[in-house]
């Protein structure tokens, strides 16, 4: 897996920004992460481009047919519902509101959304002193016109640190604006959230820091309690919402993402025995087909360190990375994705405490592993085919893959008063 740890150095840009021209690329932020060749911590994080993306022609004027077949009763969200879960997707704002078929899809498939971007810092804080809340309201009124639950994504997190802020002067009461912040956020959204991303990636282990946090922004400017600040003003600002801590690299059987759910579940701990509320760990999810590393005893002993600790487990950011397969014969393609769903969902759902399964995007229209170079070097000019539903919003075997593995679904009732 140490491909996936290489780093692009250049950065990409918010899909808020993106569509409103509203953020800047952060140079000093650019220049920070380049140092840390950890490329999953990039998701949706601002990036350069450095090619055009995919041409998949027009927007479908209508969802297909067979789309709607597996609308209703046939979809994931009503499968998901039968097995203990909640399914839905990462969404983008502005292509919800320009394209009419992708927001039916969306609203058939989907009982949660998680804004890509729009609840980031760069996304609603062009200055220190103004928030623009407009993508999010929004995302906020089509979710609750359709009765969907939303999840905040994300209050801190190390790549989405406005440049006025990394540029503010050392004599900036950082851990104020902080404070400030998230009870802002949380505040306007209050009781309308079914979970935060509170914190987000917080450990790296190769910065050689006690705990194995990682040394960023917020690390370097509040202080190592700054995750314990941050989940602290969270639930006093919105007790009802489940604060979660996501991380990634944690779902191989291999030393890498050993040492990584080793240092995640030491932060968990630490966090418990301080008092610190939690009610929940995000798995991002960010899997790949045609891996060398297995799926399995690591992923599910970290599942159930999690539940023994009475928390929940949501799958945040799930999708499958496919430039590892050699073959471009696309039903081969398909079929090795899929089964990669499978292999994955078979582990992680096979706990109770997982009551989460959200994929990073809902169509191979728009994902973040056509964006830059790093997700897909070995095919550079292949475009992915890593989510439930193809360009043109058809259902690909990943999501019969995804349905089935919600069907399979057999937990053990649990008797010790655990999730």
């Amino acid at each position: 897996m140490a491909t996936r740890r290489e780093m692009l150095a250049g950065g990409l840009k918010t899909a808020a920004s993106l569509a409103l021209a509203r953020t800047t690329i952060n140079s000093t932020l650019l220049a920070q992460v380049a140092q840390h060749p950890d490329d999953m911590t990039l998701n949706s994080a601002p990036r350069q481009q450095t090619f055009p993306p995919p041409d998949f022609g027009l927007i479908p004027a209508m969802l297909p047919k067979e789309a709607k077949a597996v609308a209703g009763v046939e979809s994931l969200k009503a499968h998901a519902a039968q097995h203990q879960l909640i399914s839905g997707a990462a969404v983008v704002v502005h292509l919800l509101e320009n394209d009419p078929a992708l927001a039916e899809l969306i609203v058939d498939q989907c009982g949660i959304l998680v804004p890509e971007s729009e609840l980031k810092w760069c996304a609603l804080r062009p200055t220190q002193y103004a928030f623009d809340f407009s993508q999010a309201d929004a995302l906020f009124a089509f979710a609750e016109k359709h009765q969907m639950l939303v999840r905040g994504h994300t209050l801190v997190w190390h790549n989405s640190v406005p440049d006025w802020l990394i540029a503010a002067p050392a004599t900036l009461d950082v851990r104020g604006l902080l404070v400030g912040h998230i009870n802002t956020v949380m505040g306007r959204y209050r009781v309308r959230v079914h979970s935060w991303d509170v914190v987000n990636e917080a450990i790296l282990p190769k910065d050689a820091i006690p705990g194995g946090l990682r040394k960023s922004f917020w690390y370097e400017r509040v202080g190592a309690d700054y995750i314990d600040l941050a989940y602290n003003t969270a639930r006093e600002a919105d007790p009802k919402a489940k604060l979660t801590y996501n991380d990634y690299g944690v779902e191989y059987d291999n030393v890498e993402d050993e040492e990584r759910r080793r240092a995640i579940l030491e932060l968990l701990r630490g966090m418990q025995s301080r008092r610190v509320p939690l009610d929940a760990v995000g798995i991002q999810s960010h899997i790949k087909a045609a891996s060398p590393s297995t799926i399995g005893k690591g992923l599910a002993d970290y599942i159930e360190a999690i539940r023994a600790m009475k928390l929940e487990v949501y799958l945040t950011e799930l999708d499958v990375n496919e430039d590892d397969i050699a073959s471009n014969e696309v039903a081969e393609r398909d079929r090795l994705v899929a089964q990669t769903y499978k292999d994955f969902l078979g582990v992680a759902l096979n706990n109770a405490a997982v009551k989460l399964v959200l994929t990073w995007g809902i169509s191979d229209r728009r994902t973040w592993l056509n964006d830059g170079p790093t997700h897909h070097r070995k095919q550079p000019n292949r475009p992915q085919r890593s989510l439930p539903f193809d360009p043109e919003y058809r259902p690909t075997p990943a999501f019969f893959a995804m349905r089935s593995s919600f069907d399979r679904r057999s937990v053990k009732k649990q008797t010790d008063g655990n999730v």
